[in-house]
């Protein structure tokens, strides 16, 4: 059975992969910190099974992380492990500098130092984000070799790390693979995530707060297509390569509300009178559009998504109303007053 890492995996697409890398029959490692955004409810399902095991480690822990890759011998790494927040990031950035920047420093430096017989069969998989490329003007779009320009301390963190990781590769033949997804969505998701925000608030009868004129444009990917994408690159990619995950499912801020309204009435949630759209003050340096070509991961895997952005959005909001808990206990303990969370 062939073994892989999986850093960061109680968190949202860290999960979702876990569930996907156990049916395609992989023994999984999961490393994760355990910080605010991950949760124990998110490994519920296969936290007992036989080819699963959960180690409590920070990534910038070296010697732990050789330790683990000394005993396991993995054929590779999916590095998941990071600070995601935009929000957060812009408050105060240097947790995002010692996940996203040293932590991944700490993970090629621990494969560097482990005996080249290691070294030489392992893959190792950054996850990234579109977000590195920046703002991208309209009627363009982002392929594999569009310059990047990080607007925000994460994106700057990310990208930070995906220069890192090519440095290694080339300098030291790591085998390295970069893939750049656009914005994920669906079960497990942290709720101060936009689209589990709303679902929230119109769970409970709350205002739905949205950036400037909510004007902004996101792409969008149902998380279990994100996965499934992942592994591809995973096994298939050309090492040294870096590979956009993108569906071309770009909305505006506010068609995705207004989306989200109407889905929840079709599945019989009642909106409250409090219910209603609010347009709160802009985040500083707030990026106005992201749109990816995906063209080369669809031509050389024949990969393609396969949810719809409708039916992604209805599979999402009936998974929070049936594990309305997952919120209530992470609002309870993480949320802030400041993020429009209350329990």
């Amino acid at each position: 059975m062939k073994k892989v890492v999986v850093t960061g995996g109680s968190g949202f697409i860290g999960s979702n992969l876990i569930q996907l890398l156990l049916k395609k029959k992989f023994f999984v490692i999961n490393i994760d910190k355990s910080s605010y955004s991950a949760n124990p409810y998110n490994v519920k399902d296969f936290k007992k099974n036989k080819n699963y095991l959960f180690f409590k480690i920070d990534i910038n822990n070296k010697r732990k992380i050789i330790k683990i890759l000394k005993k396991y011998k993995p054929i590779g790494i999916f590095n998941l492990a990071a600070e995601t927040h935009v929000d957060r990031s812009i408050d105060d950035a240097e947790n995002f500098i010692k996940s996203n920047v040293l932590g991944v420093y700490n993970l090629l430096e621990g494969i560097r130092k482990l005996e080249s017989k290691i070294k030489n069969k392992l893959r190792f998989l950054q996850i990234s984000t579109d977000e590195v490329y920046g703002d991208i003007p309209e009627n363009k779009k982002a392929d594999e070799n569009y310059n990047y320009n990080p607007s925000s301390p994460y994106s700057a963190s990310k990208a930070g790390a995906d220069q890192l990781v090519r440095s290694y590769g080339r300098t030291y033949g790591i085998k390295t693979l970069i893939a750049n997804p656009c914005n994920n969505y669906g079960p497990n998701q942290f709720p101060e995530k936009f689209i589990p925000k709303m679902i929230y608030n119109i769970l409970n009868n709350k205002s739905l707060p949205v950036y400037g004129k909510g004007k902004n444009i996101r792409e969008w990917i149902y998380v279990k297509d994100n996965c499934e994408a992942l592994v591809q690159i995973f096994l298939k990619g050309k090492i040294g390569k870096n590979y956009n995950i993108g569906t071309g499912i770009r909305l505006t801020n506010i068609e995705i509300v207004k989306k989200l309204l109407i889905i929840s009435k079709k599945n019989k949630i009642k909106i409250g009178k409090k219910t209603k759209i609010n347009f709160v003050t802009d985040r500083p340096g707030h990026d106005v559009r992201y749109a990816l070509n995906s063209s080369k991961i669809r031509k050389e895997f024949k990969w393609k998504h396969k949810t719809t952005f409708n039916n992604g959005l209805s599979k999402t909001i009936e998974w929070y109303s049936k594990n309305l808990n997952f919120f209530k206990k992470i609002a309870k303990k993480n949320i802030s007053k400041r993020l429009g969370i209350k329990v």
